[in-house]
């Protein structure tokens, strides 16, 4: 019964250990710098703007989707936010796009029984593709200011 005991708190202690290892590994990854115009090409070329537009851009133009006859919903991205878009959340949104679906949609046009439309590219993309598309979309969004909201002072009665 020691033996078994003994066992239980060295297979215990290694396994929080290897918790603790998780989470300090996790707060060092990082990708390298990519090339805003090279993701530019990305966008394009994986085809990108048959469902996504780019605020502000020629990106968002008709001409750039393949069939003119059929409605598309599209999702637009970049412009003016008043929410960070992290490197995280770009990289997120590519490679499991059903981790949160975007709000203001119909969900049945952006996603079908809980998981997103968007196309898998995690076989398709290389790593420095999806470093340069995270790049470019990331130089898209503009943080805009929040303006301070004043309360009024209070005087508790008492």
């Amino acid at each position: 019964m020691n033996s078994f005991r003994m066992l239980s708190v060295l297979l215990l202690t290694a396994i929080l250990s290897a918790c603790d290892q998780q989470s300090i590994a996790s707060r060092g990854f990082s990708l390298p710098d990519g090339d805003a115009e090279s993701g530019q090409l990305v966008f394009v070329e994986m085809q990108c703007i048959q469902c996504h537009t780019l605020a502000g851009t020629d990106l968002s133009a008709q001409e750039w989707r393949l069939d003119q006859g059929m409605r598309y919903l599209t999702v637009e991205l970049g412009g003016e936010t008043t929410k960070v878009q992290t490197y995280a959340d770009l990289i997120t949104s590519i490679i499991n796009p059903s981790h949160r679906i975007a709000e203001g949609y119909p969900l049945d046009q952006v996603a079908e029984g809980g998981e997103s439309k968007m196309a898998n590219y995690n076989d398709i993309l290389t790593i420095r593709e999806l470093v340069d598309l995270v790049t470019f979309l990331k130089s898209q969004y503009k943080l805009q200011s929040v303006p301070l909201t004043i309360y009024p002072y209070y005087i508790y009665p008492g």
